[in-house]
């Protein structure tokens, strides 16, 4: 049997499997937790990638492995390989304002878009690279590297301290704001705007490219962000389009077109494949529901039930989900709020009802706003941790309009840096077929009084200062 190891180093935690190549069966794995917060010093990664990796029975028998990892993050290095500071993490907003000036020195949305497919807002790693050569002078003088903490992991399995040695891949360098998925080229230009000066960036490696190896000798694969993972890891097909919720909530779909949208709701992401990967982020999704069982004293089992037991739509009771600013729409400083609150919809049950329509509606307008930009949809793969509610697979369809298929509970992102690694074991012209569990099937008729009332509760928001 030969095996692969696949990582996904998340926002929360760090999670290694260890698969057969061929079959995809899994062997063990392993898991550790990462501190909170929207700014993290690498060394926590690697101390949780070290305590998966032991907890998965180590990597020693392993043929290849891959890293995917949470996209954005900025990770500044000096010339001898060391952390200059703390890593910005994609949710750490405080580069909202530099995200509006980089669209106005560039000349607006449509330029960004036509240059590298998305637009800036605060979640991308050039933001972050202009807060820093603004407000950290001492710091960004001392930065010879940037890369990403995927780019990172994988360079610290190497071994290496050479910042030459660093690799990346498609997916995760298309969410910098410095390399075109369209042309397959950084744009340095774009990265001496945001920054200040020229810096090194890592090499961008194809599908199967070989980012370095184990101490065992087995290569590392180039990695990804972690939904370009999930996508390989669902083995979603054409006109699957992925609605992940998670710490963030994301909705996307592996195509051979890139999109071109100036308004930034859609970003031209890459794929791990060769394609392109247009995808709508939210900041706030599975929080939505901890935030709402937190307010109502109640577990998420039970705040599926009391939602479930609420009347579509909660009569009127709408909850806009921006519980940590938004980045679709772009509302950095925007809260949450509540509207249609009554006599009688002041009860748990409504409250809970608005919560999960509210969190879906959000990614619910992700999924028109790929739709308008060209994307096929015929049904929703429904994963990550807000998946396993019942009250969000039974409502969701009422809600997309379309079949939701949820897959049994598992690690996608890593399932997907596995299939990856088996890819560079393997080789060949695609990544392996592995076969997967059937997953449950929800259909509902759609109720578009649900999407009414919440778009116009949604257009009330505004932002506000903190």
């Amino acid at each position: 049997m030969t095996l692969v190891a696949g990582i996904d180093s998340s926002t929360q935690s760090c999670k290694v499997v260890i698969r057969d190549a061929e079959t995809g069966k899994l062997v063990r794995q392993g898991r550790a937790s990462h501190p909170e917060g929207t700014e993290v010093h690498p060394d926590a990664w690697w101390a949780a990638l070290q305590e998966a990796i032991e907890q998965a029975g180590g990597l020693d028998d392993v043929a290849a492995a891959s890293v995917a990892g949470q996209q954005h993050g900025m990770v500044v290095l000096d010339e001898n390989g060391e952390v200059v500071r703390p890593a910005l993490l994609w949710n750490d907003t405080r580069s909202a304002g530099a995200a509006a000036d980089l669209i106005q020195e560039l000349g607006g949305g449509e330029k960004w878009a036509d240059a590298v497919g998305i637009v800036p807002v605060a979640s991308f790693t050039l933001t972050k690279l202009r807060w820093l050569a603004r407000n950290e002078p001492e710091n960004a003088a001392r930065v010879a590297a940037v890369c990403l903490p995927h780019d990172w992991l994988t360079w610290k399995l190497t071994g290496s301290t050479n910042i030459d040695d660093i690799k990346t891949d498609r997916s995760d360098a298309s969410g910098t704001l410095y390399w075109s998925a369209k042309t397959n080229e950084y744009r340095l230009d774009l990265l001496e705007l945001g920054f200040g000066r020229r810096i090194k960036v890592p090499e961008v490696l194809g599908p199967t490219g070989i980012a370095g190896h184990l101490p065992n000798g087995a290569p590392l694969g180039p990695g990804a962000g972690d939904n370009a993972a999930a996508a390989l890891g669902t083995g979603a097909g054409t006109g699957d389009v992925i609605v992940s919720i998670g710490t963030s909530g994301t909705v996307f779909v592996s195509s051979e077109v890139s999109p071109n949208d100036p308004t930034g709701t859609v970003a031209g992401f890459a794929d791990t494949t060769g394609r392109f990967l247009p995808i709508v982020v939210t900041l706030n999704a599975a929080r939505v529901l901890d935030a709402a069982g937190k307010l109502l004293g109640v577990d998420h089992a039970e705040l599926s039930r009391l939602a479930l037991s609420a009347p579509a739509g909660a009569d009127g009771l709408v909850l806009i989900p921006y519980l940590e600013g938004e980045r679709t729409p772009n509302k950095p400083d925007a809260t949450g709020a509540v509207h249609g609150l009554t006599l009688k919809t002041s009860d748990p049950a409504h409250l809970a009802r608005a919560a999960v329509e509210g969190m879906l509606c959000a990614l619910a307008d992700g999924l028109d706003a790929l739709v308008a930009n060209g994307a096929t949809a015929n049904r929703i793969v429904l994963v990550g941790g807000g998946a396993r509610s019942e009250a969000v697979r039974k409502i969701a369809p009422e809600l997309f309009g379309l079949p939701v298929l949820v897959p049994p509970p598992g690690e996608y992102v890593a399932d997907g840096a596995a299939r990856q690694a088996a890819w560079v074991a393997l080789g060949g012209a695609e990544p392996p077929a592995w076969s997967a569990e059937q997953p449950e099937t929800y259909e509902a008729t759609p109720v578009p009084l649900i999407r009414q009332q919440y778009a116009a509760a949604r257009d009330a928001v505004v932002d506000r200062a903190r």
